[in-house]
C-alpha cells in the first residue's frame, strides 16, 4: 500500500471520529438549555460541563493532524506525519469513550442510579475493549517507514480536500445547535450580553462553513474543475482559516454554557480563554514551533 492511500486512510479514520463526534456535540450544547436541565441534581449538571470538555478536547486532537499536514508538512505525505495522525486519533478514542460513558450514565437515570451506573459503565469499560484491546488480541503491527517521494499534484488535492471533510463536521454540529438556541426557552432567559456572545460566536461558525464550502466553488468555478497548483494553495488556506474560526464558535457558545451553569463572568472567561489556548495552541502554535525545530534539523544535518 503506497505512502498516499496510508495517509488518506488515517485521515478518513478521523474523519469517521468527527461525525460521532457531530452527533453528541450539538446535544452536549443544547442540553444547558433545555427545561429539564435545571431540574437535574447539580452533579448530574457538572458531569454534562465535563462531557462538554472532554468532546472539545477529542475535536482539538481529531483535527490536529489537518494542521501539521498544512503548516509541518507544507501539503507532502510523509512517514511522520502518517504515524502523527495515527497516534493522535488513538488517543482520542479514550476521553471519547469516557464522554459515551457519561451519556449513557445520564440517559439511566432516567431509570433509576442503579441502572445508570451500570450502564455508564458499561459503555466505558466496551468502548475501550473495541478501540484498545483489540491489539490485545490480534497484536500491534507498527506503521512501515515507506518514503513517498514526490506527490503528484492531483494527489495533494485529494488529501486536502478530505482534510475539509474532516474539519466540516465540527462546524456542522455547532451551527446546528446555535440556530435552534434562539428559538429555545432557556434562550429568553440569558442576558443580553449572553446574546450578544451567541450571535458572535454563530457569525465565527458561519464563516468557517463559508470557508470550507470555498474551495468545491473555486474549482469548479474559476479552474473550470482542472487541478492546479494555484488551487491547491487556495484550499489550503481555506482550511487554515476555517481553523482560525471555528475555536472562536467553540470557545464563544463554551462562555454562554458556563456562564449560565456557574453564575460567574470570570469563571466564563477563564474558561472560554482556556478553550481558544488549547484550540489555537494545538493547532497552531505547536505545529509552527515543530516546523520550525525540524527546519533546523534539515540545516544541522547539511
Amino acid at each position: 500500500m503506497s505512502l498516499r492511500t496510508k495517509v488518506k486512510n488515517a485521515l478518513d479514520e478521523a474523519r469517521i471520529l468527527v461525525l460521532g463526534v457531530q452527533v453528541l456535540l450539538g446535544f452536549q450544547y443544547r442540553a444547558f438549555f433545555e427545561p429539564a436541565f435545571d431540574r437535574l441534581p447539580r452533579f448530574d449538571q457538572d458531569l454534562q460541563l465535563v462531557g462538554l470538555a472532554l468532546l472539545l478536547a477529542v475535536l482539538g486532537l481529531v483535527l490536529l493532524p489537518a494542521s501539521r499536514h498544512r503548516l509541518v508538512e507544507r501539503g507532502e505525505d510523509t512517514p511522520a506525519l502518517h504515524r502523527f495522525t495515527l497516534n493522535v486519533v488513538g488517543l482520542a478514542l479514550l476521553p471519547f469513550a469516557a464522554v459515551l460513558g457519561l451519556d449513557m450514565f445520564h440517559a439511566g437515570l432516567t431509570r433509576g442510579l442503579r441502572m445508570a451506573i451500570a450502564l455508564g459503565v458499561a459503555t466505558f469499560a466496551v468502548a475501550l475493549g473495541f478501540w484498545y484491546g483489540i491489539a490485545l488480541s490480534f497484536g500491534h503491527r507498527p506503521p512501515s517507514e515507506d518514503e513517498g517521494g514526490e506527490m503528484k499534484l492531483e494527489d495533494k488535492i485529494t488529501q486536502v480536500l478530505t482534510e475539509a471533510r474532516v474539519v466540516l463536521p465540527g462546524a456542522q454540529a455547532l451551527f446546528g445547535f446555535q440556530l435552534a438556541m434562539t428559538l429555545m426557552q432557556g434562550y429568553e432567559r440569558i442576558p443580553d450580553s449572553s446574546k450578544d456572545v451567541h450571535l458572535a460566536a454563530t457569525c465565527a461558525i458561519a464563516l468557517t462553513v463559508i470557508f470550507l464550502m470555498s474551495p468545491p466553488a473555486y474549482h469548479r468555478i474559476v479552474e473550470g474543475g482542472e487541478d492546479t497548483e494555484r488551487f491547491h494553495r487556495f484550499a489550503s488556506w481555506m482550511v487554515l482559516a476555517a481553523m482560525v474560526t471555528l475555536p472562536l464558535g467553540f470557545a464563544g457558545d463554551l462562555w454562554v454554557v458556563l456562564r449560565k451553569q456557574l453564575g460567574s463572568v470570570t469563571a466564563a472567561h477563564f474558561g472560554a480563554a482556556a478553550a481558544l489556548l488549547f484550540f489555537y495552541g494545538l493547532w497552531f502554535f505547536a505545529m509552527l514551533a515543530l516546523r520550525a525545530r525540524l527546519r533546523d534539523r534539515q540545516r544541522t544535518s547539511t
